[in-house]
């Protein structure tokens, strides 16, 4: 028997998905999503320990396979080994970003509490960052601001708005950084 990956063991149908995929068919994503979603998500989950991470990465994968397909070449290998390829490094990735949220919130909790001597200077604090956080947009914008200024889950933000709890996850990643960089640029400007 030939070994596995070489394209010789497959069935025409998985060689026919590989080829459909790489032209960017029509309902190949959706059919390699059926082929291989369950063992993508199984492994962010093994990985990850948490259902809401493992969903948002399988999801990241198959949108990073389809933007990335014309990188794919059905004579190099399987499009199932290919993304899990891709899902080995969103998990990597989602591995990272957890460590680096971990950092950041021990820093911030080793900071000294601001000084009640200037008032004025946390005020305007406030204000840069509120005006941040209407620069990111909707829904953006709302999902930062029900979390930070009304204290709500990232579930009671989901049922709220009606949104899926991985793109409210997301958005909220997403948001973060970028706040990050607008008041690192606030930061520099004064």
């Amino acid at each position: 028997m030939a070994a596995e990956g070489t394209g010789h063991d497959l069935s025409a149908d998985d060689r026919a998905l590989d080829r459909a995929f790489a032209a960017g068919e029509d309902g190949s994503l959706e059919a390699l999503y059926r082929s291989c979603s369950s063992l993508v998500y199984t492994l962010a989950l093994r990985a990850l320990r948490d259902e809401t991470e493992a969903e948002d990465v399988t999801q990241q994968t198959f949108v990073s396979a389809w933007r990335g397909r014309d990188k794919y070449s059905p004579e190099r290998g399987p499009a199932r080994g290919w993304v899990v390829g891709i899902a080995r490094r969103r998990i990597a990735d989602a591995l990272d970003a957890r460590s680096r949220e971990t950092r950041r919130l021990e820093a911030v909790r080793d900071e000294p509490a601001p000084s009640a001597a200037d008032p004025l200077g946390g005020q305007a604090d406030r204000i840069v960052v509120r005006n941040e956080v209407e620069n990111l947009g909707p829904p953006r914008s709302t999902i930062v601001a029900l979390a930070f200024f009304e204290a709500q889950t990232h579930e009671q933000i989901a049922e709220r708005l009606q949104m899926p709890l991985g793109t409210v996850k997301s958005h909220l990643r997403r948001s973060l950084v970028a706040l990050r960089r607008g008041l690192e640029a606030a930061d520099a400007s004064l």
